[in-house]
């Protein structure tokens, strides 16, 4: 990956509608949290930037147990504000472009590596599998051209690279942050995100064919 991406993780959420009573980037996956799983295969990157919030102690004696170079950055308002305003906040002193990935959000190792070589902005988008989705509309050539809460081909549970100076703050989604600048590039990945039980236990199994 170029030296001119930083990976920001937005792990400042409550994680209210999983019903576990913890920031979901310390929800474990097969006796492993899903941090750590993430930070397994982001080994090779050299910026990885990590916004924490809620359990902020926790998450950061969690990470530091895997890895110590970390950018640790604080979003103050985690209870008001959704990822938008961390991914903002992540990106801001980052490099040129920054790739975002929500703090529940796992993908199967093959496509991390084809996404980390990926040039320029793209956006990854799957198969429809979550019970709360946000749906993407694509064009013939797999370009994201809307994202939608009602409909849409695949399913957009992150992650997406945008040029840093881009990135607007807002209280918001990200997918606000992004869609004034569509259409841009997509390309398909194997990816899940936990919201409910049911997206843990589908998860769990995903990561077993890894």
């Amino acid at each position: 990956m170029s030296a001119a991406k930083s990976i920001i993780i937005s792990c400042a959420g409550v994680g209210s509608r999983l019903g576990l009573g913890q920031t979901k980037a310390l929800v474990k996956i097969n006796d492993r949290t899903i941090i750590s799983w993430q930070l397994e295969l982001f080994k090779d990157i050299e910026d990885v930037r990590i916004v924490i919030g809620y359990q902020a102690k926790e998450v950061v004696k969690e990470v530091l147990k895997h890895r110590k170079d970390v950018i640790f950055v604080y979003n103050h308002e985690y209870y008001s504000t959704k990822t938008g305003a961390s991914f903002y906040l992540g990106c801001r002193h980052g490099n040129e472009y920054a790739i975002e990935w929500d703090g529940d959000l796992l993908v199967h190792p093959d496509d991390v590596k084809k996404l980390l070589q990926e040039p320029g902005e793209f956006i990854g988008y799957s198969e429809i599998t979550s019970d709360e989705a946000v749906y993407v509309q694509t064009d013939k050539q797999g370009n994201v051209l809307a994202f939608s809460w009602e409909s849409g081909q695949y399913e957009w549970t992150g992650p997406a690279c945008i040029k840093r100076d881009k990135v607007v703050f807002t209280k918001g989604n990200v997918f606000e942050q992004i869609e004034p600048h569509l259409p841009i590039k997509g390309v398909k990945i194997r990816a899940y995100d936990i919201d409910t039980y049911d997206d843990y236990k589908r998860v769990s199994e995903f990561v077993k064919s890894w």
